[in-house]
């Protein structure tokens, strides 16, 4: 295992982490690898080229706004979200960009962001080429990049090689739920005190604590904002209501009238609201945790927001412990399949946040890791074959409802799980093989290029 935790959770914007947060990191990259070669100065335009499922959807997911906005030097976790509209429109205005925010350079829209929507790379469905031209219009340089699913970029060199190892040996290395359950054996240890331990010979102590806490700060924050808004449609065209508002005031009022006190499906209403708060803040192109990607970001939070309101004993270390847990099951779907919507459908990316979110709360609901296999394996075979249809090519349908009972399906897998023994016929690795398999024979026209299924069957406006 050489991915960290702290990479398959990040901090990003919406809609998407494929289609924004990737294109927005590889266009910023463009402009570093420009610095570090000294050619920056040389630069006069730069033309980027999208394919794929990127050219096919590019503009519901807001991917020419990520690349103007990398190309200006703004990174996913640290640019103002509402402020990226403004950068687009003033480049646009102007005509006129600025080159990692250093460098002013001539900017043609129509013709400096071009998205092939029929028109793919041979290396994956996620991929762009950017140019970069001096003055006389000659090659200045060139870069070809992949986004291969929950904001991770790499370059066409990189594309298809393995993860690199780790710079320090790990304790407990593993690249398969049954190596992972091995290692829980030998050790004695959780999911999470493998992983902890493996954690850190990257990280100290106190910064993978603190970091895992800022990213439930972050998960809190986008549920409180996505609770807030004001809007009563999401952006896009589609005029989609938002329904967490009023959701939020409904089940507050409720909890106050005494003839509907008692509900035992109470909470389940609760951790609708919290995925449908953040899948709607990312449709808006807010603050989002990618977990692991952003069309399937209310999961984890939602599962997380259940544990801490309706269980009792619910703490901060338990929050760091389920991140740990659900992030070793993340990076098994990670190396061992995908998590990219483009490549395997939404079973990879709805799939692999119900697993993930189902092998956290089982255990911290007290599971042993053998129940926490079988959660994570429940939480993706009840998901497999889903495809990903993106009505007029945003992230709302269904995507923002598909989050909703996805979360409740992990809930129930988790409390499932954790009623038995561990002992169960199919295995995660078999499911995550499956999965592969399934998203490899199912037509492209069904993962992401809004060509397929409910994105030709619903009529747009």
């Amino acid at each position: 295992m050489a991915l960290s935790v702290l990479d398959l959770f990040s901090i990003g914007v919406g809609p998407s982490s494929s289609h924004t947060v990737g294109p927005m990191r590889a266009s910023r990259r463009f402009t570093q690898e420009l610095t570090d070669a000294g050619l920056l100065d040389s630069v006069a335009r730069v033309k980027t080229e999208l394919f794929g499922s990127l050219g096919a959807t590019g503009i519901g997911h807001g991917t020419d706004f990520a690349v103007v906005a990398g190309l200006s030097g703004h990174d996913p976790e640290t640019v103002v979200a509402d402020a990226i509209p403004q950068i687009v429109t003033a480049a646009v205005e102007n005509r006129r960009l600025q080159l990692a925010g250093e460098r002013e350079i001539t900017f043609d829209r129509a013709k400096d962001v071009v998205m092939h929507r029929r028109r793919s790379l041979p290396g994956h469905p996620n991929a762009l080429r950017i140019t970069a031209f001096d003055g006389d219009g000659g090659v200045v340089a060139e870069g070809e990049y992949y986004s291969v699913g929950g904001g991770f970029v790499v370059s066409a060199d990189e594309l298809g090689q393995s993860l690199s190892e780790p710079e320090a040996a790990e304790p407990y290395p593993f690249s398969s739920a049954d190596e992972l359950l091995q290692r829980c054996r030998e050790s004695g240890l959780s999911i999470a005190g493998v992983m902890r331990a493996n954690e850190l010979t990257r990280h100290s102590e106190e910064h993978l604590r603190s970091q895992l806490l800022r990213i439930w700060e972050v998960m809190r924050e986008c549920v409180e904002n996505g609770c807030t808004r004001t809007e009563e449609t999401l952006p896009g065209g589609l005029r989609v209501r938002r329904r967490a508002p009023a959701l939020r005031e409904r089940l507050r009022a409720d909890a106050t009238n005494r003839s509907l006190q008692g509900d035992p499906l109470e909470a389940m209403e609760w951790v609708n609201l919290f995925a449908l708060a953040v899948n709607e803040e990312n449709a808006s192109g807010g603050r989002i945790v990618t977990a692991p990607t952003n069309g399937a970001a209310g999961i984890i939070p939602a599962v997380m927001h259940y544990y801490r309101e309706f269980v009792r004993g619910a703490s901060d270390e338990a929050m760091v412990d389920f991140l740990l847990t659900a992030g070793a099951v993340g990076i098994l779907f990670k190396t061992n399949a995908s998590i990219s919507g483009a490549e395997v459908g939404c079973q990879g990316e709805v799939g692999s946040a119900c697993s993930m979110a189902a092998a956290g709360l089982c255990a911290v609901l007290g599971g042993t890791p053998e129940q926490v296999e079988n959660a994570a394996e429940i939480g993706l075979e009840h998901n497999m074959g889903l495809t990903c249809d993106p009505v007029g090519g945003l992230v709302q349908v269904p995507c923002i409802e598909r989050n909703a009972i996805a979360s409740v399906k992990a809930v129930n897998a988790a409390r499932l799980s954790v009623r038995g023994d561990g002992q169960h016929r199919v295995s995660l690795d078999q499911a995550i093989a499956t999965m592969r398999q399934t998203g490899a024979d199912m037509k492209s026209k069904y993962k992401e290029t809004s060509r397929g299924g409910l994105a030709v069957n619903v009529i747009e406006c």
